[in-house]
């Protein structure tokens, strides 16, 4: 009887086992500041910007699973403007979000770019908005993790792989770069240290014949708690 009632309390804990819910983090990029401290084009007063970004994850075993972009701009900046990109209005940039692969991480890209050619850079933007957030797989992604790519290179393939033609993605390369930023974070880690944001300041500085240009950006990548529903036997 005693050997029976051990057998009918195991076999339960086992079902209840296989019908609890897992949990999965969701990464969500949000752009939410922008400082002009010094200018690229100092001549006209005003910088034309634009800004694109990415999330690209990898398993356990290193593969790519998945990625996905997302754009903002094109708006003119004056010396020591600021902007709250998360509020309404035409200089909110939209967030995206991923699924953070068990034991497994999370490579998230931006760029900062100055547009010499508005109407190629409204293209491009207009083109990223269609697949803002719409989440590409493996057969279209073209991002091996073997290769060590730049921010910017991580864009580029991340906005080829969401079907955006390679003449389009080569503006990147053309327009001045003012600067890029790429953060990678592993699920088991902040899983272990209970972390559900990364915050990341950047200041991007450089020089463009004799002018010279400072920015700051801030982004976060916030983790949300998601529930898996276990398939029925």
């Amino acid at each position: 009887m005693r050997i029976c009632s051990l057998f009918i309390s195991f076999t339960l804990s086992l079902v209840l086992s296989g019908c609890a819910r897992q949990t999965a983090f969701t990464a969500e990029l949000t752009p939410h500041l922008l400082k002009a401290v010094n200018l690229e084009e100092t001549v006209s007063r005003r910088d034309e910007l634009m800004m694109a970004y990415s999330m690209t994850s990898y398993d356990a075993k290193n593969k790519p699973v998945s990625v996905v972009n997302g754009g903002w701009g094109v708006e003119p900046m004056q010396k020591g403007q600021q902007l709250d990109l998360r509020a309404a209005g035409s200089a909110k940039a939209l967030p995206i979000s991923l699924e953070l692969p068990r034991n497994g991480r999370i490579v998230a890209s931006l760029v900062l770019i100055e547009v010499d050619d508005y109407n190629r850079a409204k293209q491009l933007l207009d083109r990223v908005r269609r697949v803002h957030n719409i989440v590409s797989g493996p057969a279209a992604l073209v991002v091996t993790a073997t290769e060590v790519l730049t921010p910017l290179k991580y864009v580029a393939a991340g906005l080829v792989a969401s079907g955006i033609g390679l003449q389009l993605v080569d503006q990147l390369d053309d327009d001045d770069l003012l600067g890029q930023s790429s953060v990678e974070i592993h699920e088991a880690e902040l899983r272990q240290k209970k972390q559900r944001i990364v915050h990341v300041p950047t200041v991007f500085t450089g020089q463009n014949l004799r002018d010279a240009f400072e920015y700051h950006l801030d982004y976060d990548i916030v983790l949300k708690t998601v529930k898996i529903q276990p398939n029925r036997q």
